[in-house]
């Protein structure tokens, strides 16, 4: 046979098998509603991110005096607006005019839209601008796209700078509980015994009290509580069902043959907890986490709502709530616009755990 002739020879390299992860992203990918949830997630932490550039009252970089500023850093952390711009020419908010007054030759780039989440624009802030309507007359407009306050605060900057507030309560929170609930439950879970008793003991009497009711009682002692603070009580009140679930895997977990081949090869325990185990017991973890984030946005607004949250100065949703319960009838859109945005966000987290919670099961996955 000539070389011509000769047969191709077909590859046997053996196809490479996902791994858990991988595997379960594919199955996540196809529940439409969740993947949807997380893209919504995602299109709120990018309003988070640019809510400076998306609406405020200050420019997002300006030329002034011979230097380049970023004001609208301000709107993150107050003392990031450049002090030249508060304690030096004392602008009080009003850069349009203040620019043009004190260096002719300054100029800026302003937000999309010219509001402010914490003050009422006034007609002189800017050019050819009415000030912002209040009460009734604040209803939504070309101009104030979700209407204003009763005192004339436009309401799509209190929702889109409330986005930060939300999901930082959110995840920070989160983030607090689960290093919590993660640390008991797999002490509790490994060592079992007395060890055992006593924290599982702990975890029912915290599972007694109502979250909201302790997380009110907290504050109750500070008296201006900042977000911080907010953010630190829900997360110390926010780990215990994180806890339960990392015990009963870690008791499930350590029977297996691998932690004991661990044991015998001189591995310690805090090795075995948390390289060995927790990475295997991970995947269910990950629901409570994302639920957790939802109830957190929630328990944050309610406070809000009641009047004990953040300190004014902070923009939140459930502030607009709060106001908009003594204008139910002649506001509509205090109540509309912020109850929408805390309904689609919980939803959404709650998509996109049930998401993780079936694409991660092998027995519901392929079902």
């Amino acid at each position: 046979m000539s070389a011509d002739q000769e047969p191709t020879k077909k590859s046997t390299k053996p196809t490479e098998s996902l791994g858990f992860w991988a595997t379960s992203w594919r199955y996540f990918r196809r529940r439409f509603l969740a993947m949807a949830a997380l893209y919504y997630v995602i299109f709120l932490a990018s309003v988070a991110i640019f809510s400076p550039a998306i609406v405020g009252t200050k420019p997002i970089v300006c030329y002034y005096k011979g230097n380049l500023y970023f004001p609208a850093m301000g709107y993150f952390y107050q003392p990031w607006e450049n002090a030249i711009f508060t304690t030096g020419d004392h602008f009080d908010n009003k850069y349009e005019p203040n620019l043009k007054k004190n260096d002719p030759n300054s100029w800026a780039i302003w937000p999309l839209v010219r509001q402010d989440p914490i003050e009422p624009v006034g007609e002189d802030w800017f050019d050819g601008t009415p000030k912002n309507p209040s009460n009734a007359e604040g209803h939504p407009n070309w101009r104030n796209l979700f209407g204003t306050s009763s005192v004339g605060v436009d309401v799509f900057a209190q929702l889109v700078h409330g986005t930060r507030v939300a999901l930082l309560v959110g995840f920070v929170s989160m983030g607090i509980a689960s290093t919590i609930g993660i640390i008991v439950g797999a002490v509790s879970g490994y060592f079992g015994g007395w060890i055992d008793f006593v924290l599982s003991r702990f975890i029912e009497i915290v599972l007694c009290v109502p979250t909201l009711i302790l997380v009110i009682a907290l504050l109750a002692v500070v008296e201006n509580p900042s977000i911080w603070q907010v953010v630190l009580v829900i997360g110390l009140t926010g780990w215990t069902s994180i806890a339960r679930l990392t015990r009963a895997e870690f008791l499930k977990i350590r029977q297996i043959e691998y932690v004991a081949a661990a044991k015998a090869m001189g591995a310690g325990p805090m090795r075995i907890m948390f390289v060995h185990i927790l990475r295997n017991a991970l995947a269910p973890i990950l629901v409570p986490i994302t639920f957790g984030i939802a109830a957190a946005i929630f328990t944050e607004s309610a406070l809000s709502f009641l009047g004990i949250g953040a300190d004014t100065q902070t923009p939140t949703w459930g502030r607009v709530l709060h106001e908009g319960q003594d204008h139910i009838r002649s506001m509509w859109w205090l109540n509309f616009f912020p109850g929408l945005a805390i309904f689609t966000t919980v939803l959404a987290y709650n998509l996109i755990g049930e998401g993780i919670q079936e694409a991660t099961d092998p027995r519901t996955r392929d079902a």
